[in-house]
């Protein structure tokens, strides 16, 4: 059994990783851990080696994505019956395991087992009601307040903070790019507790169109606050018994082709301690069968970051292999870590890799109308966010349009590449189209 984790200038949270792991509940000297150094500006033998001397640290060489640095990490464990990929901002429970490689061992066409995976902390939620107006200029969203920025305990919290529902998407200031979203008068965010559970001060920067008042709502409590045009921080108080919110049970093909967590920013209810069969599985927690690596290939290194577990989720599933959910101990996930949720880097290669992903494994036809749909809702932002405030003479905003743009030059790079590979895997599958397309959130998942 081996274990690869990969860091990235992680730090304390790669220490974090690794102490929990070192508590994993297994027969001695039988668990192996690789730790890949994938372009750290620090030597990771000389940070780690001291302290964690059963973990043998691999050089990369360079930044290799987790891709790349997955590949390398399970070329170096070697001969292992089964490989589990961990994050490196993940923590485990001393029994994580055990569950996950006997769901393998009981049936030899499942091909991966998959954890519960919850995000990193408790969270306690707030809601925010206000009027709404349109949004003028051919803008037709009813829109409430500009949620600009979370402080906890006085700390820039809009990483960690979870925009539920209620809100229209992301989109970056005109001025200085900062991002921010617009409710719809309506909209539930949740904020983290503190580590041993009580409740942090809280403040969000908030603007609207026109002065109006927001309702805040946590817990039992009632708050009424007057927001303006000019972004202000404002208290907010919140209340509530803080609960668990799950990041991954499994993942789930949806319309248009994109891969999506199963169960993502559910309450943890326990709505899903039963097995279950799912689509594909997730890359921050799995347990692997080698069997499964050896037959359907490992990461396409091209990919570098994001849609390369669903890629060979989906290649695997081609090819006649199963995954299960299996209901065990939790994985705790610090979600996004490595690349800010909704930064450039993550937007650049989640659009580029999901239409990489449907031209190497879906039907022509699909892949042909997710192509399409991505420069339809591009010129869409260029619509909203240039030519309209420009027609107004106001300043515009071209970073959705340049995220965008950049993603599909990139991919139209890549497509030969991909294109070469849909032909290799079209010959090497036994499971027809219209049977995983059946997979389709709505259908088998």
């Amino acid at each position: 059994m081996g274990v690869v984790v990969l860091d990235h200038d992680g730090s304390d949270l790669t220490r974090r990783c690794l102490l929990s792991l070192a508590a994993t509940q297994w027969p001695s000297g039988s668990l192996s851990v690789v730790l890949v150094d994938n372009g750290s500006s620090a030597g990771l033998a000389a940070r780690y080696g001291g302290e964690f001397p059963e973990v043998t640290v691999v050089d990369a060489g360079r930044n290799r994505g987790f891709a790349g640095g997955g590949n390398v990490g399970i070329e170096a464990l070697g001969p292992t019956d089964y490989v589990a990929l961990l994050n490196n901002d993940a923590t485990v429970d001393p029994g994580w395991l055990v569950p996950l490689v006997a769901a393998l061992e009981a049936d030899p066409s499942v091909g991966a087992a998959c954890p519960k995976i919850v995000f990193d902390g408790s969270f306690v939620e707030l809601g925010l009601r206000s009027p709404t107006r349109e949004g003028g200029g051919g803008d037709r969203r009813r829109l409430g307040v500009a949620v600009r920025g979370v402080r906890l305990d006085g700390h820039d919290a809009w990483r960690s903070a979870q925009l539920v529902e209620g809100f229209w998407g992301l989109q970056h200031d005109s001025r200085d790019g900062t991002p921010y979203q617009w409710t719809n008068g309506e909209a539930l965010l949740r904020v983290p507790v503190r580590p041993d559970g009580s409740l942090p001060a809280c403040q969000l920067l908030l603007s609207a169109a026109d002065a109006t008042t927001v309702v805040a709502t946590s817990g039992d409590g009632r708050t009424e606050h007057g927001v303006g045009p000019e972004p202000e921080w404002t208290e907010v108080a919140i209340g509530g018994t803080p609960f668990d919110v799950i990041n991954n049970v499994g993942s789930v093909l949806l319309d248009r082709g994109y891969g999506a967590d199963r169960g993502f920013l559910e309450r943890d209810c326990g709505q899903y301690e039963e097995a279950e069969e799912v689509f594909a599985w997730c890359g921050a927690a799995v347990v692997l069968s080698r069997r499964y690596l050896d037959r359907t290939g490992v990461f396409d290194e091209g990919y570098f970051l994001y849609y390369e577990d669903f890629d060979l989720s989906w290649r695997g599933r081609a090819q006649g292999w199963r995954y299960l959910y299996v209901p065990g101990p939790p994985v705790r996930h610090l979600h996004s870590a490595s690349a800010v949720e909704g930064s450039r880097l993550h937007h650049h290669y989640t659009e580029r890799n999901r239409l990489l992903t449907l031209t190497r494994n879906a039907p022509a036809a699909m892949a042909l109308r997710a192509t399409a749909h991505h420069v339809l809702v591009t010129a869409s932002y260029a619509r909203r966010d240039v030519l309209r405030p420009v027609v107004r003479r106001e300043d515009p905003s071209w970073e959705m349009v340049q995220r965008r743009a950049g993603a599909f030059v990139s991919y139209v790079g890549a497509l030969p590449h991909a294109l070469v590979e849909r032909r290799r895997l079209r010959r090497a599958r036994r499971v027809g189209d219209d049977e995983l397309l059946g997979w389709m959130a709505g259908g088998k998942g």
